[in-house]
């Protein structure tokens, strides 16, 4: 059944994106407005289709760039963050080699960066200012590479080199903020997800891709909570080691707090009677007699 599962929603993928790939890619070349949203609508339904249940505490800032600093855990965050509002990506530039995920992520206009030539950081910031100024949200994953879910690792400021560099911030509109979003996968099949279990969401380190896709996609539906910091204007930061750690101590702030209050409502429901269970208890007691002590 598992298998099955899998197939389907490949089988149904394929239905979904092949078809319109080609439209995509009309609007990134006629209608920057388009390109932007139709691939958040587009992930939506991927969602869907995954079996993917959103939670959303928060929402990201309309009529106004936005550069959104995440966590990252899993290759899903695209598809679980492209729900949450039209945005584009800062990736690595071996993704842009990565087959059909490359078309993919080009399609979303996906800003790749050359980690290995401190020169091209410029090339970087500069498409990241140019995006920004045209409107555009943009999502930098901070910590550099995928983690377990269990934990946020520590930000790499030079990757914020390239959203907040020392000079041309004249050129940045002046509307620009900075908004975190921090995700955690909490419920596989409504049963929480411990320590041990979350690695299955979890994409790191030199797992395979698609052996790891197949295996999640055999799993089951997923409850995902994504909180959503407040606007803060780019402006405010002295520098890119300022927003690196106020963005990383808030993120790391919220993840943590999502984990204990799923686990408070886990607890609470174990432990709390539920509705169904006091009725049984009340008809218990209305149907045995009265002990006399006598």
């Amino acid at each position: 059944m598992s298998r099955l599962r899998a197939g389907s929603i490949l089988i149904g993928f394929a239905a979904l994106t092949l078809p319109l790939m080609p439209i995509q890619a009309l609007f990134v070349r006629t209608h920057t407005g388009l390109a932007r949203r139709f691939p958040h609508w587009y992930h939506r339904q991927v969602c869907r289709l995954i079996g993917v249940k959103l939670h959303i505490d928060g929402q990201v800032a309309r009529d106004r760039p936005v550069l959104i600093v995440a966590n990252h855990t899993s290759w899903l965050d695209i598809p679980v963050l492209s729900a949450v509002a039209p945005l584009s990506f800062v990736a690595k530039k071996e993704v842009g080699n990565w087959p059909f995920v490359s078309s993919l992520a080009r399609l979303q206009r996906t800003v790749f960066v050359d980690r290995e030539r401190r020169a091209a950081v410029a090339d970087t910031a500069n498409e990241i200012l140019e995006r920004l100024a045209g409107g555009d949200n943009v999502v930098l994953f901070a910590e550099g590479t995928s983690s377990d879910g269990n934990r946020v690792l520590p930000f790499k400021t030079s990757l914020f080199a390239a959203a907040k560099p020392p000079a041309r911030m004249d050129t940045l509109s002046p509307d620009a903020v900075v908004q975190t979003l921090s995700i955690v996968y909490t419920h596989l099949n409504g049963v929480p997800l411990g320590r041990a279990d979350r690695p299955l969401v979890g994409w790191y380190g030199d797992m395979d891709m698609q052996s790891h896709a197949w295996q999640l996609l055999q799993a089951g539906t997923l409850d995902v909570r994504i909180r959503v910091g407040p606007a803060v204007p780019l402006s405010e930061f002295s520098d890119r080691k300022d927003l690196a750690c106020r963005s990383e101590n808030q993120i790391r702030d919220h993840v943590v707090r999502i984990l204990r209050d799923r686990a408070a409502e886990d607890l609470l429901q174990v432990t709390a009677p539920s509705e169904e269970s006091k009725k049984a208890a009340r008809a218990v007691r209305m149907s045995t007699p009265e002990k006399k002590w006598t």
